[in-house]
């Protein structure tokens, strides 16, 4: 089995490079630290991922990412992450960013929170953000 897939629920996104996206997320694990077994990436439409959003957490508004982590051994990784194409390409526009660098934000937040990191703090918010960064940089720089 891979380590890294990507599917679609009910809207696709033309992701270029996958096979080097889903390299730079396994390359994130090794330097977190943290044994990855397997994450599956959703891409959805708003609606899809609010269902799952009230559903699952109880939480009645959209999102760009939701993210389940499915282990059961503390030395194991195992997610599923969803992810809002509808909000990604909103977020794209309304912070001017190209496409491609907000989803590989979301790729690597949802790896990110699988290795532990959490965002709900202003503290956190901002080590989470310095993490996506690094990683979106990283991957750029790697491309050149």
């Amino acid at each position: 089995m891979k380590k890294v897939s990507f599917h679609y629920a009910d809207r696709q996104l033309n992701i270029p490079d996958k096979t080097g996206i889903k390299a730079a997320v396994e390359e994130l694990f090794i330097l977190e630290k943290r044994e990855l077994d397997h994450i599956e990436y959703i891409f959805c439409s708003d609606e899809y991922l609010l269902e799952i959003n009230k559903q699952y957490l109880q939480h009645d508004f959209y999102t760009d990412i939701v993210t389940f982590d499915l282990s059961e051994e503390k030395d194991e990784t195992i997610g599923e992450v969803y992810v809002s194409v509808d909000r990604i390409k909103d977020n794209a526009t309304k912070l001017k960013q190209p496409l491609k660098n907000e989803v590989l934000r979301v790729i690597f937040h949802g790896s990110l929170h699988l290795c532990g990191y959490k965002d709900k703090s202003d503290k956190d918010s901002k080590l989470m953000r310095s993490k996506e960064d690094f990683y979106i940089d990283k991957y750029l720089n790697s491309r050149k």
